[in-house]
């Protein structure tokens, strides 16, 4: 997922949007540890995305902060 992709959406749905990928990272974390695991590397990217979105959610909540001061 590239930010300008995330910047598109509305704070709501970027927030939806991390509760799913920390579930699916859950999910790909219980996976890994029965052997399971097809692909390791998406819990790479997961992690990445999850920050992506964390960091532009704090951007979003900042500018909104200043400009209701």
């Amino acid at each position: 997922m590239k930010a300008s992709e995330i910047r598109e959406m509305n704070l709501e749905e970027m927030r939806l949007k991390r509760d799913e990928l920390e579930q699916e990272i859950f999910n790909l974390r219980f996976q890994h540890e029965i052997g399971q695991l097809e692909n390791p590397q998406r819990m790479k990217q997961i992690k990445k995305d999850i920050a992506r979105l964390n960091t532009i959610i704090r951007e979003v909540n900042a500018k909104n902060k200043a400009a209701e001061e």
